[in-house]
């Protein structure tokens, strides 16, 4: 008899490869998606005839208490969020509602209905924040430093709440910044590899963005829901960090995204029309710029207003646990995946 898997976010980055890793595993796949005035199930299209998706929001314990009581899952992979860091300022009691209170409500509807349903929940690197120790595992202290961290520390401590008072069989996934060809556009890896491809092809400008020297454990999706779905095999519950070990400031991405581009140049002959980048950093502060030499212009320039009120500086994450639990180890590295997006980037803006 096949499993039954309820996924929240299910039209969202993780949720897609998500679902796509459970199609192969033979689940039965529920998702929850938004009533919305248009579709917003572009990433999951392909599948679309292979999943069941029913309407609810993490803002209505009814709507949840309905789903669950329909499905009756197996397993409970809850990934919807408000997951933008920098608009959780902008939108901080939403952020809670969604990202906090949503995560208790879904655990109540779960205890209620099916309390034997196995959870995975999606915690964040954010809860680190202003980290106290490098690098961060498990047992390091949580100083988080936006609205979007400290929701998501009540998400991981409720969860914890709920396995430890029902015996409940609840895994927190403390994921590190993972990114693909499917990363929302407003997201800073996604934003760069897009419009690094315009300005390309001249359908834009120049790029804008905050602070270049954040540092961040950047690893490929598709590895880490395969490590969402380890946490639920095991037989007793845990929490666990997936990262990859490795650190790269928004710089260092901004410039792999370039190399990877000027190889591709390169190596394409119908790409003759395009010209190489040649970038140069100058100025310093919210002054400094990327300058190309060989076209004589300024590709990209700092926006103050994508700073964050509260910067989180170095987020860098020790997997050893996972590893030696799960089995699980990334097996896409930085270099691979920033190659990964511009190239898909490149092939389609």
């Amino acid at each position: 008899m096949k499993k039954k898997a309820l996924i929240t976010g299910i039209t969202g980055q993780d949720g897609s490869y998500l679902a796509e890793l459970l199609i192969e595993k033979n689940y039965e796949i529920h998702g929850i998606i938004r009533r919305s005035s248009s579709f917003n199930t572009g990433r999951i299209d392909h599948i679309y005839n292979k999943i069941h998706l029913h309407y609810g929001d993490m803002t209505d314990s009814l709507s949840l208490e309905r789903i669950l009581q329909e499905v009756k899952p197996d397993e409970v992979y809850h990934l919807a969020a408000q997951s933008h860091v920098r608009a959780s300022f902008d939108i901080p009691d939403y952020t809670g509602q969604v990202d906090a209170m949503g995560t208790l409500r879904l655990l109540e509807g779960i205890r209620r209905n099916c309390p034997n349903a196995k959870f995975y929940n999606a915690t964040t690197s954010e809860l680190y924040g202003k980290v106290q120790e490098v690098p961060q595992k498990e047992t390091t202290e949580f100083y988080p430093r936006s609205p979007y961290g400290v929701a998501k520390l009540f998400s991981y401590w409720i969860a914890k709440n709920y396995r430890e008072s029902y015996n409940m069989f609840i895994s927190n996934g403390i994921l590190f910044n993972h990114e693909s060809e499917r990363r929302g556009e407003t997201f800073v890896t996604r934003k760069v590899t897009m419009a690094l491809s315009k300005i390309i092809k001249g359908k834009q400008d120049v790029l804008e963005l905050g602070n270049l020297d954040s540092k961040r454990d950047w690893g490929y999706t598709p590895d880490y829901v395969e490590g969402m779905w380890r946490m639920l095999q095991t037989d007793i519950p845990d929490d666990f960090v997936l990262a990859t070990n490795e650190t790269h400031s928004i710089r260092e991405f901004i410039e792999e995204s370039i190399k990877v581009y000027n190889n591709w140049f390169i190596n394409w002959d119908e790409n003759d029309n395009y010209e190489e980048i040649d970038l140069e950093w100058r100025g310093e502060g919210e002054n400094e710029v990327g300058f190309c030499k060989n076209r004589n212009k300024v590709i990209i320039k700092i926006n103050p207003k994508y700073y964050r009120p509260a910067e989180v500086e170095l987020l860098l994450g020790d997997y050893t646990k996972a590893k030696e639990k799960l089995g699980w180890e990334p097996t896409t590295k930085f270099k691979e995946l920033v190659k990964k997006m511009m190239i898909h980037d490149l092939n389609t803006n």
